[in-house]
């Protein structure tokens, strides 16, 4: 079989049409996916570019962090001695209690003392 110019080719129009359409539906899928992938590639761009531009320290940057550490420490510092209050309040409540119940006691020793001095009279 010899191929030129003036060899006709028989074919049914549905088929021609059929692979019109699909070489048409694979341009468009192609021209999409190529689309998406340098959209996905600009977005990575920009973002690692704003990444490195976000992680450069400025010194007001570098001053706030410092006075942020000193913060938490005076923190940490304010909490403990809360603490120690607390159980000190808890420790001056209790001997409250037993410096009153003391004078009360040495109140009685005193009138039984000058109970026993009226006696001897």
């Amino acid at each position: 079989m010899k191929i030129s110019e003036n060899t006709s080719v028989s074919m049914p129009i549905r088929n021609m049409f059929m692979i019109v359409a699909g070489v048409a539906m694979g341009v468009f899928a192609y021209t999409e996916v190529t689309a998406r992938l340098t959209s996905l590639e600009t977005s990575r761009e920009l973002f690692q570019a704003d990444l490195l531009k976000k992680s450069e320290q400025k010194p007001t940057d570098q001053e706030q962090f410092m006075l942020i550490e000193s913060l938490y420490g005076d923190v940490e510092k304010l909490t403990l001695n809360q603490e120690q209050n607390m159980t000190n309040k808890v420790n001056i409540e209790f001997l409250k209690t037993q410096l009153e119940k003391a004078l009360t006691d040495i109140e009685d020793l005193k009138d039984k003392v000058r109970a026993n001095g009226k006696m001897a009279h």
